[in-house]
């Protein structure tokens, strides 16, 4: 065990995330989301499974960890709602709103459209999938750099 280690995370979640650099993106995913299809082509080909998590507490979490980039306009990305382009759906504000308090700052984001999404996340490092069942809960996270 670890101090101050979220408890949800295990030894593969923390690997994939203290082997990432600055600016890898890891691709936050829901239940729906063809997650294994889509990890067997990221940069590390790894697929962790948070089972019962949503996507606001399971990114909160990771960002205890994980700083998000403060180089780049936009370290968060979301996938854009086919139905209602352009919206922020709960899920979204309820991701940004973990976001900004992880960060201590408002933290910009960029909106993809579904099979942009596809692609950007092959592209990842890894892919995390929890079990958020609110439509498009996927998210991309740009890791930044720790400076303490």
């Amino acid at each position: 065990m670890l101090k101050h280690v979220p408890a949800f995370m295990d030894a593969e979640l923390l690997w994939v995330l203290a082997a990432m650099g600055h600016g890898d993106e890891l691709v936050v995913v829901d239940r729906n989301f063809p997650a294994q299809s889509v990890a067997m082509e990221t940069q590390s080909g790894k697929l962790i499974t948070l089972g019962g998590m949503d996507a606001p507490t399971s990114i909160g979490g990771i960002l205890e960890l994980m700083p998000l980039d403060n180089f780049v306009d936009a370290p968060l990305a979301w996938m854009d709602p086919v139905d209602q382009p352009g919206a922020i759906l709960p899920v979204h504000a309820d991701v940004l709103a973990a976001c900004n308090k992880a960060e201590g700052r408002a933290v910009q984001h960029t909106v993809i459209e579904r099979h942009q999404f596809y692609a950007a996340a092959k592209k990842c490092f890894a892919v995390v999938q929890n079990s958020e069942n609110r439509p498009y809960g996927c998210f991309i996270l740009k890791k930044g750099v720790v400076f303490d």
